[in-house]
């Protein structure tokens, strides 16, 4: 059975992930040895998970994810509805579900359900018709889980859903009304969204305008956060040397703001080194989707493609000022075993559209 998983694997990937996995362990550790380490030990431990749930889901194929994506994607949703009662509270939010001594956060399972949903429900329907029955289901099944993670409240990855429905539903081939309706949705759903938005939600907001409005308090984060990233300079102080971060002046540097741990101890060349490889990475899933004449392997490809994308931008642009504080992790870099095990198990759907519906 071993060597049939690893039979037919897209090698480039496999490489890429590994080395963006490694560089996040590294990074955890010089973020956290000062308090002994425990992260980026954990870190390992849920990245051997994560390698084998990639393993795995490649050798038994998107198809039969497919196939039952309906089933993972209301499991996802009974998570999300249990881990509002039941869950641990950090920071005010009710996000993770206790599992031992480890943490399981739902809403990142649901991201990839709803991707692999999403792409049984569109592709298994014609483009020309009853575009308006698919538009109106492909919205309700985004907006359920949205509104369960705006609930706990996690903006960051409530966010994540909108950006992906636009990719597939536009590669599906979605009337340009519908795509204008819901962009219009979306501005008209803004003025209402602040009300709903915790008061530290909207200060996150407010100062990714005008950080120096709030120097010591919601905007210190992005402050320290830009100077960290600007003191790495070229070529970066040097693993484990980055004085921003190991003192601990910018908060929760080994989860939301590992990057500017990356910024200040690799500097500019390694900052552009490891975008550089998440450049590659997108570029290696859409060369799949192009070669694949699967219409839901499209979609649901495409669909990773622009979770792993928008997870990237705005977790780096948060730390540099570019976005606001939104709460996402950085894929494979950020300490997060929920994160890790999602990323790896969304990489291999990927994956397995190569080995099985790529013509090469």
């Amino acid at each position: 059975m071993v060597p049939r998983l690893f039979k037919g694997v897209h090698r480039p990937i496999v490489w890429i992930a590994s080395i963006l996995t490694l560089l996040g362990i590294c990074v955890i550790y010089s973020a956290s040895f000062r308090m002994g380490g425990g992260y980026a030990a954990k870190q390992a431990t849920w990245a051997l998970v994560a390698v084998s749930v990639f393993f795995v889901t490649g050798w038994i194929g998107y198809r039969s994810f497919l196939n039952v994506s309906y089933l993972i994607y209301a499991l996802s949703l009974g998570l999300l509805v249990f881990v509002l009662g039941f869950g641990e509270t950090h920071l005010g939010a009710n996000r993770w579900l206790a599992v031992g001594p480890f943490a399981w956060q739902p809403s990142e399972l649901a991201k990839v359900a709803t991707i692999l949903a999403l792409a049984q429900y569109l592709g298994g329907r014609g483009v020309i018709e009853k575009q308006k029955r698919s538009f109106l289901m492909t919205l309700a099944l985004v907006l359920v889980p949205m509104f369960l993670i705006m609930v706990q409240p996690d903006l960051g990855s409530a966010l994540v859903f909108f950006p992906v429905l636009i990719a597939i539903v536009f590669f599906w081939g979605l009337r340009i009304r519908y795509l204008l309706s819901l962009a219009a949705i979306g501005l008209a759903l803004m003025p209402l969204a602040w009300y709903v938005l915790k008061p530290y939600q909207q200060k996150r907001l407010l100062v990714f305008f005008n950080p120096s409005a709030d120097p010591i308090g919601a905007g210190y984060t992005a402050i320290q956060s830009k100077i960290a990233v600007g003191s790495g300079g070229l070529v970066g102080k040097g693993w484990l040397a980055g004085t921003q971060t190991q003192l601990d002046f910018v908060p929760e540097h080994h989860t939301d703001f590992i990057f500017s741990v990356v910024g200040e101890e690799f500097g500019f060349l390694g900052s552009v080194f490891m975008i550089f490889l998440f450049v590659l990475l997108l570029f290696y899933i859409f060369n799949i989707v192009d070669r694949t004449t699967d219409v839901k392997a499209r979609l649901l490809a495409i669909g990773v493609a622009m979770f792993f994308a928008f997870q990237v931008f705005i977790n780096i642009g948060m730390t540099i000022g570019l976005a606001p504080i939104t709460g996402l992790t950085l894929p494979f870099i950020s300490y997060g075993g929920s994160s890790l095990v999602s990323t790896f198990f969304a990489l291999g759907l990927v994956v397995s559209i190569y080995k099985e519906r790529s013509i090469f």
